[in-house]
């Protein structure tokens, strides 16, 4: 009997994942809920196909792996989104499967926790205290000078934070959030910390007994901070390969990541560079493939795609092991934004370089491919204007990713 892969998925993504695991020769079964059945899913992957109600907790997903477990054992759980990792982590210790635990797994979702193990490791963090006392909540304020960011622990991207130019404006954002009176919005659930300003870069690995096999390290143009709550062209692109920055982040990578006790997998971490001292800061680390395209990117630049690797990883046996394919050292980036349309037309952008056309309502997105990095960041910069011009939409900045 094939051996059998559950894949959850509470967003429309992974098909390249699904596809990889299908090419291994497993059985396939995506559970998801009910209103992305019409999703453009790779149906050729699926062998079976699970729905949850939209609203589905994470108890129900369980329930519902736990019932495709009576008809078909099951031998990997894997979580595609990012709020899918936890669910998968539950799912795995209820049925008594090998696998990161749900504790393990907090720490790539908790940003407190984040901060706490990256700083006993030795890796620079913007200074940061916790909402629990408010003695000590007091001293971080009245030593640390602001801008100060008040950023929930559990979101995703730069949903939910605050920036506070004043101690004051601290005490007001945690007084509302208090007043809300429900546990989500919680003051202890949300970390304070210092805002550095500077430029920032993520690091994208293929991990195997803890060792990062490969990786891109890219730079954002715009910071997503600023993208997500004042609008404009998201890019981002591979940095130069003799680059002194790229040899720093991807040895704080690996640091990171053994600190973290990552075994087998894909990781996404950003890391900031102070405009003040220079140094890489780091902003957070996740166990799953980045967004906005990065493992398209990499596919054209570096010759590597994270969904499908992170599927090879997970179907790897002691008969056929995990191969890292043969890499390249290319450039490519990616601009994207929201769109005033729910189509898009993008034919009048022709350039040659041009290698992929985002397909998704109400966005515009081209990634870029050249052996040459300075063509890369010409077209970025050409194109984040004549995008922003014929389709940028700006939206108010959502609280949550759900909203």
């Amino acid at each position: 009997m094939k051996r059998h892969i559950v894949c959850i998925a509470s967003e429309h993504k992974g098909n390249e994942f699904l596809d990889e695991a299908q090419n291994a020769g497993w059985h396939v079964t995506l559970v998801t809920r009910k209103k992305l059945l019409d999703e453009p899913w790779v149906w050729t992957a699926l062998n079976d196909v699970r729905t949850v109600e939209d609203n589905a907790l994470p108890s129900e997903y369980v329930r519902a792996i736990a019932n495709i477990a009576g008809a078909r054992a099951i031998d990997r759980v894997v979580g595609l989104d990012e709020f899918d990792v936890m669910t998968a982590a539950r799912a795995r210790e209820h049925m008594q499967m090998a696998g990161m635990s749900s504790s393990h797994a907090l720490r790539f979702r908790d940003k407190l926790a984040m901060r706490n193990i990256a700083a006993a490791a030795g890796i620079p963090c913007p200074e940061f205290t916790g909402v629990f006392n408010k003695i000590a909540i007091e001293k971080f304020l009245r030593e640390v000078e602001p801008p100060i960011i008040v950023k929930p622990r559990y979101e995703v991207s730069a949903f939910g934070i605050r920036k506070c130019e004043a101690a004051n404006d601290v005490w007001d954002v945690l007084t509302e959030l208090d007043g809300r009176n429900n546990w989500r919005d919680h003051p202890s659930q949300f970390v304070v910390e210092r805002f550095i300003k500077g430029k920032v870069f993520h690091v994208d690995s293929i991990v195997e007994n803890g060792k990062v096999l490969a990786c891109g390290v890219s730079q954002y143009g715009t910071p997503p901070f600023s993208v997500t709550h004042y609008g404009g062209v998201f890019t981002s692109s591979i940095v130069p390969y003799k680059a002194d920055e790229r040899k720093k982040l991807e040895k704080l990578n690996q640091q990171l990541l053994t600190a973290f006790k990552y075994d087998r997998g894909v990781s996404h971490a950003e890391f900031l560079q102070s405009e003040a001292d220079g140094k890489f800061y780091l902003l957070e680390v996740a166990c799953r493939v980045g967004g906005a395209y990065i493992a398209n990117v990499l596919e054209h630049a570096c010759n590597f795609n994270l969904w499908r690797e992170w599927a090879k990883l997970e179907t790897a046996t002691q008969e056929n092991p995990y191969k890292l394919p043969k890499l390249r050292k290319d450039f490519a980036g990616v601009a994207l934004c929201l769109a005033n349309t729910d189509t898009p037309d993008t034919s009048q952008y022709t350039d040659e370089e041009i290698v992929y056309r985002v397909a998704k309502p109400k966005h515009v997105g081209l990634i870029f491919y050249s052996k040459k990095q300075k063509r890369v960041a010409d077209l970025l910069a050409s194109y984040s204007e004549r995008i922003a011009a014929d389709f940028l939409a700006v939206m108010p900045a959502k609280e949550r990713y759900d909203d």
